[in-house]
């Protein structure tokens, strides 16, 4: 019974969480319930970086009632001083007598210090209560603190034979109205966009995040190794988030100036045979504290993220409607690979309908990341 009260409230808590995707970077998201005698007396999400954590925003709802209560929370609470002060102090204070968590912070700064903490002080703790889909929904953060890179997203909409465009070109729309509004959903949650010069060149796109409620545009990055993006460009234009054009060497300086004119930051790369080291571009939004960053490109770019092992999770929106010829592009370009035996395979697959289409979701297999989720949700259960 106890197993089956403590993971029906850490879902509520991990529902919570799910408000913060995409507002808390380089922070994790985190969700906490607060129960007293079989109620629900407090709730709160970390909202925004430096601002109060879930544990805080929680306690101050439940007031009086924290006392004697429990605590449910999906990342081990902190217990150093950062911009805020340390979580698990604020759950002694408050006189809560146990704390559920799912999963230990992978944050060199906690590490399993915050249960240490709490234990030393008596506080009851119990760990590792659905673990697996607290590490789920931080991947991003564990990559970032973990590695000092980005987890990267993957997404693409196609055919039900695999085309992403006509052969005259027309792409639009291959997907229906509800997939398209989950591209904002998933827009909303990203750092950050990718795509190359060729999708810009083609479609002109805003790459910002329209939902009914608004949502929050991420930072736009441009592929451009010669500076070719028109200075006409919605992305260039529109001041609705910021764009930065990625460059090598060798793009012409006259166009690099005329570019930051408009507003936009230009990121010179070097390069690997011939083209952008996108590992190098990675890096450096890593630095910048982007966590999450996705991929919507032609071919081309997709294919050199995907078989360049860059690509953490993939989405596909996949529509009923056949295209045909052989002319038709598909979503990954390039050689591809000679033998089955190097394909790209998919694990943790999920599927469900958006409208009339299909969505799938896969982690990318042998994704050193994935060992290291995997890891972080099964530390200290007990």
């Amino acid at each position: 019974m106890q197993q089956e009260s403590d993971e029906k409230y850490m879902r509520e808590a991990l529902e919570l969480a799910r408000r913060g995707r995409g507002r808390t970077s380089p922070n994790p998201v985190v969700g906490a319930v607060i129960v007293k005698d079989g109620k629900v007396v407090g709730r709160g999400w970390h909202q925004k970086a430096g601002t109060a954590h879930a544990e805080v925003h929680a306690i101050a709802d439940a007031g009086a009632e924290s006392r004697n209560a429990t605590i449910y929370v999906t990342l081990e609470p902190c217990c150093h001083f950062g911009r805020t002060g340390p979580c698990t102090e604020a759950i002694i204070a408050a006189g809560i007598q146990r704390v559920v968590v799912a999963m230990t912070d992978p944050n060199p700064l906690v590490a399993g210090c915050g249960i240490e903490t709490l234990r030393q002080r008596g506080v009851e703790v119990r760990t590792g209560v659905l673990a697996a889909e607290a590490a789920s929904l931080n991947a991003p953060f564990i990559k970032w603190i973990t590695c000092k890179l980005p987890f990267v997203t993957l997404k693409s909409g196609v055919s039900l034979d695999g085309k992403i465009a006509t052969r005259t070109g027309d792409s639009r729309w291959i997907t229906g109205e509800a997939s398209r509004f989950e591209v904002h959903r998933l827009r909303d949650a990203a750092d950050a966009i990718i795509t190359g010069i060729g999708t810009v060149l083609a479609d002109d796109p805003e790459l910002t995040t329209r939902l009914p409620e608004g949502g929050k545009s991420p930072v736009r990055v441009v592929i451009d190794s010669l500076a070719r993006t028109p200075l006409t460009a919605k992305l260039v234009n529109d001041g609705k988030a910021p764009t930065i054009i990625a460059v090598s060497e060798d793009a012409p300086p006259e166009r690099i100036v005329a570019l930051q004119a408009k507003n936009v930051e230009v990121l010179t790369l070097p390069q690997i045979n011939g083209r952008l080291d996108l590992g190098a571009l990675l890096r450096n939004l890593g630095e910048r504290c982007l966590t999450h960053v996705m991929v919507e490109a032609g071919g081309t770019l997709n294919s050199a993220f995907l078989f360049g092992n860059y690509v953490d999770k993939v989405v596909m929106f996949v529509a009923p409607k056949i295209i045909g010829g052989a002319g038709a592009p598909g979503p990954y370009g390039g050689t591809g690979c000679d033998c089955l035996a190097e394909a790209v395979e998919l694990e943790d697959l999920m599927v469900r309908h958006t409208g009339d289409d299909l969505m799938i979701e896969g982690w990318v297999k042998r994704r050193e990341a994935r060992d290291v989720y995997r890891t972080c949700g099964g530390i200290g259960q007990g």
